[in-house]
Parts: C-alpha cells; sequence; structure tokens
C-alpha cells in the first residue's frame, strides 16, 4: 500500500470529518463510554473540510483509493499551531500519522516558523507519548495564544476527560522542499 502525503485537494475536502469521526471509537475504547459520554466535545461531528479549507496548511494522507488521514496546522503569532491530525483507525499504527506530522513540520519550517505547537492529552498513548517521539515537549509557560486555546478547551470539558498539556517543537531549518500539491 504506497501512501502520499499531499496538500488537501477540494475534492478531499468533503472527506476529512469522516476520517477525524472515526477516531472516536479508539477515545471510546481508551477513556471508556461513560467518560466520552460526559464530554459532548470528544463525540460531536468533526469540523468539514470546508471550514479547515484556508487556514492554514491542511495536509492530507491518501492511498489510491481513499484519504486515510489529514493534518490541519493554523498560524498564531510567531507559531505554526497543529490543530489535528487524524487517521482512520484501520490504518493506524503503521506511520501514517508520524509522517502527516513530520510534513507538517516540515510545511512549517518553509513558511519561516521557529516553532510548532499543539495542544493534546498527555497520557493518551496516540497523543503525548505519540508526539513526545516526534521531538514535541511540554510546556507550561505558555504563550497568549496558548493559554486562549487551552481556556477554550477547558470551556468545552476537554480536561474532564484526562491532562491536556500543550506541547512544542523547535523547528529547524528546511532540509528539503515542501510537498507538492499534486
Amino acid at each position: 500500500m504506497d501512501i502520499s502525503i499531499r496538500r488537501a485537494r477540494p475534492s478531499d475536502l468533503r472527506r476529512i470529518a469522516a476520517v477525524e469521526d472515526a477516531g472516536v471509537a479508539l477515545f471510546e475504547q481508551h477513556l471508556g463510554a461513560a467518560v466520552l459520554a460526559g464530554v459532548p466535545a470528544l463525540s460531536a461531528r468533526a469540523t468539514s473540510g470546508a471550514e479547515r479549507d484556508g487556514v492554514g496548511t491542511l495536509l492530507v494522507a491518501a492511498d489510491d483509493r481513499r484519504l486515510v488521514g489529514f493534518a490541519h496546522v493554523v498560524p498564531h503569532d510567531l507559531h505554526a499551531h497543529l490543530e489535528q491530525v487524524s487517521v482512520l483507525p484501520a490504518y493506524g499504527r503503521r506511520g501514517i500519522g508520524a509522517r502527516l506530522v513530520r510534513e507538517a513540520m516540515e510545511e512549517a519550517r518553509w513558511a519561516g516558523y521557529g516553532v510548532m505547537s499543539l495542544c493534546t492529552y498527555r497520557d493518551v498513548p496516540w497523543n503525548g507519548p505519540f508526539y513526545a517521539a516526534l521531538g514535541f515537549t511540554e510546556v507550561s509557560d505558555l504563550e497568549p495564544f496558548q493559554r486562549d486555546l487551552r481556556a477554550h478547551e477547558q470551556a468545552l470539558g476537554l480536561d474532564d476527560a484526562g491532562v491536556r498539556v500543550v506541547m512544542q517543537a523547535t523547528l529547524s531549518r528546511p532540509t528539503r522542499r515542501p510537498v507538492s500539491d499534486h
């Protein structure tokens, strides 16, 4: 199976939400149905690809038949912020998520950003530990936009499902050209 990482095309946008929604079952298995039910934001329908289009960078992972994952990076101040990474569970544990994050980091480097941040669950295996393995570290001295993001998450009740943290990685100078639009 050959998975390519590329910028999202208009035809991809209608498939984005389904990829993100498919991950709800993984949270239910890990956190338990009762916890998930108590945090409506975790089981809410995902943002459509059209709502993500044109805001930052939207990358997709696709094989010759379907879209299997995506990464969405939005600009905040002098940081690139990894807003969302999702991979269809059937394609999980194959390195696709890591490839998406690395490509997102490379795109951000080429765009001139020196730092990429994200908000995540510290103890969910495909969240905090996954990002730590990719070079992200927890930060406690938050930038104003990060404080605002965390306050919004708290208002949504996301902290009720586990410890939420901000992580970031320093982006080095570009090593190659970013992914193509093709």
